[in-house]
């Protein structure tokens, strides 16, 4: 018979501080507001459970001004229920909270049951990520600023033995940011270094087309959100004319439901989709969109949302669930002067789990 048990919650503001200014195309990030889900049972006296809810400011839509106080109701709600010790009929009972108005803390509730039922070890998922034996290829991520920023960037990123480079695009001037890509072709082949670029909707269906027909020449693997969400037929149309496979990323926030998952990638089409439980609506949130990605033969990877450690690890031990070959979006757990140290390691572009260290939860938690 399946162990019942009944659950303690409490939850914890965090601010996360940059190492430097991030650039996006919707602004420069210093810091980044995250809330940690603590969770106990007497049922498991030697666990504490832990899970991360992080919206994104401007982009989340559980992005509330209020947002620890609609957390704190919904754990209230959380402590009634009488959850059963089994990884799949737990996460079915969350699911069934019918909390899509609150995708982070949903990812954040899954998260630390799991870590609770497992020991409080912050193993999400029994998997050879977790046991160390797995290597997840990421890509190096560089961040929007000045020209010799960038370039500083890539440089870092080469020199750590990336092979993929993800830039994004749409703060700076068009031609400088393809002046920037000119020089990593300069240097390498697409044969040695991929290039992803993320535009983060800074483009307009008016001159998308002919900026997509530009970036072409410096053979780029993919372009994340090209243009701005909701505009379903433009981008169906910049996904056939594009000469550069096309990534949804925002375009999939706020889509609940199987049928309505289903129906946007077959009106739009895209190459690949972004996956980012934290922004999705967790575990079994993304478990459907990867299903409905293999169902459609749409590509997909798995990407951060700039979470914590405590996230990062949880998205990771997910990816490592499904067979993954081409370069994920996980390499964000060293963006931060006070992250939560982990045994998450970079090298060689590939980020492990290395059983030799272990987790430093700084004091705001309940040892």
């Amino acid at each position: 018979m399946t162990k019942l048990f009944t659950v303690k919650c409490s939850i914890i503001a965090y601010t996360l501080d940059f190492k430097f200014e991030a650039g996006t195309s919707r602004g420069i990030l210093k810091n980044k507001l995250t809330h940690f889900v603590q969770v106990h049972s007497d049922q498991f006296p030697e666990s504490i459970g832990i899970g991360e809810a992080g919206p994104l400011k401007g982009l989340s839509i559980d992005d509330f001004s209020d947002f620890q106080e609609k957390a704190n109701l919904i754990l209230r709600r959380v402590e009634q229920i009488k959850f059963q010790a089994n990884q799949e009929l737990l996460l079915k009972q969350i699911d069934e909270l019918q909390l899509s108005e609150y995708p982070s803390i949903q990812f954040a509730l899954e998260t630390a049951l799991l870590d609770l039922i497992n020991g409080g070890k912050r193993e999400i998922f029994q998997n050879n990520f977790f046991n160390g034996n797995l290597f997840l290829p990421i890509n190096g991520l560089v961040w929007m600023g000045d020209k010799g920023f960038m370039e500083r960037q890539i440089d870092q990123k080469l020199e750590q033995g990336f092979d993929c480079i993800k830039m994004k695009i749409g703060a700076i001037n068009f031609d400088q940011e393809c002046e920037i890509l000119g020089k990593i072709r300069d240097r390498f082949s697409r044969d040695k270094i991929t290039i992803r670029v993320d535009a983060n909707g800074a483009f307009t269906p008016e001159n998308a087309l002919d900026r997509l027909t530009k970036l072409n020449e410096y053979d780029i693997h993919s372009i994340e959100q090209p243009i701005k969400p909701g505009l379903f037929r433009e981008m169906n149309k910049l996904c056939k004319q594009s000469p550069i496979p096309i990534a949804l990323d925002e375009e999939l926030i706020g889509v609940y439901g199987r049928g309505k998952r289903l129906e946007l990638l077959e009106s739009i089409a895209p190459q690949y989709i972004i996956l980012k439980p934290t922004l999705l609506g967790g575990i079994v949130a993304t478990r459907e969109w990867v299903e409905l990605a293999n169902n459609t033969s749409t590509g997909w990877w798995m990407t951060s949302a700039l979470e914590s450690n405590i996230g990062l690890n949880a998205i990771a031990q997910l990816t490592a669930n499904f067979q993954v070959s081409i370069p994920q979006g996980l390499g964000t757990g060293q963006l931060y002067h006070n992250n939560v140290d982990s045994p998450l390691m970079i090298s060689e572009g590939k980020l492990s789990y290395n059983r030799k260290f272990d987790w430093e939860l700084p004091d705001i938690f309940n040892h």
